[in-house]
Parts: structure tokens; C-alpha cells; sequence
């Protein structure tokens, strides 16, 4: 026999957590978007790698050939 008494205080809880999972997964929904949009933006992917601060010889055009 289990004992199932449901308070008030459950669906109050209840429905401050289906708030709150709301309010993050619109939040998470935002900062996707405005991922894709800063990808999209930039047209092509090599100019993407050189969003992370470092020097990297190998993205550096080369005027004249080395010898």
C-alpha cells in the first residue's frame, strides 16, 4: 500500500521548476542562435580559426616565398 498524499507545496514547486527550465532553455536558445548567426556571418570557415586570439604561423599570408 503506498502512501501517495500530494501537498500544495508539490505543485507550487512544480511549477516554479517548469518555470525556470523554461527561462533556461530560452537562455540556451539565445546563445545558440547567436552562435549560428556569428558562424553564418563569416562566410568562410578559415576566418572562423582565427577568432581564438592565438598566433598561428600558418594562417599568417605569406608575401614571398621562403628559402
Amino acid at each position: 500500500m503506498a502512501i501517495k498524499v500530494e501537498h500544495e507545496i508539490h505543485t507550487r514547486r512544480l511549477g516554479r521548476n517548469v518555470g525556470v527550465g523554461l527561462l533556461l532553455a530560452g537562455f540556451i536558445a539565445i546563445v545558440f542562435g547567436l552562435t549560428v548567426v556569428k558562424v553564418l556571418q563569416l562566410g568562410d570557415a578559415k576566418k572562423f580559426e582565427t577568432f581564438d586570439h592565438v598566433a598561428r604561423p600558418q594562417l599568417i599570408p605569406e608575401d614571398e616565398p621562403r628559402q
